[in-house]
């Protein structure tokens, strides 16, 4: 199997890891993180977090973008043992591969730089 089809199969299972661990969240988290992200206060980030763009003093908010994080941690973590990689790698390897692509027009996203960028 080459490099390629490896690549896709693996970023299909990291995808169903990451969509796994995001049932850690509540709808109403969902809610308020997606509202967050329209608004450029929440937005992705390189290493495959989400990350506050702005500061925020909501503290519902806050506590969903940890939950997010925890559960996308946790995902990551096993990804990285099936394959030989370290949890940071995992992660950002799985915003190139899924997390950017979703980004909606308008949203904002930490690159590897540091740099907020506007989709």
């Amino acid at each position: 199997m080459n490099f390629r089809k490896l690549f896709v199969i693996g970023a299909a299972v990291a995808a169903l890891g990451v969509a796994g661990a995001s049932l850690a969240q509540t709808n109403a988290q969902k809610s308020l993180i997606d509202q967050a992200k329209v608004e450029g206060v929440v937005g992705e980030q390189a290493d495959g977090y989400l990350g506050f763009r702005s500061g925020s003093s909501d503290s519902a908010l806050q506590e969903a973008v940890r939950v997010t994080n925890d559960a996308r941690r946790q995902a990551y973590a096993a990804r990285a043992a099936e394959t030989g990689v370290s949890t940071d790698v995992a992660a950002a390897r799985m915003f190139e591969a899924l997390l950017r692509a979703r980004l909606s027009r308008g949203e904002w996203y930490r690159n590897a730089q540091g740099q907020w960028v506007q989709n």
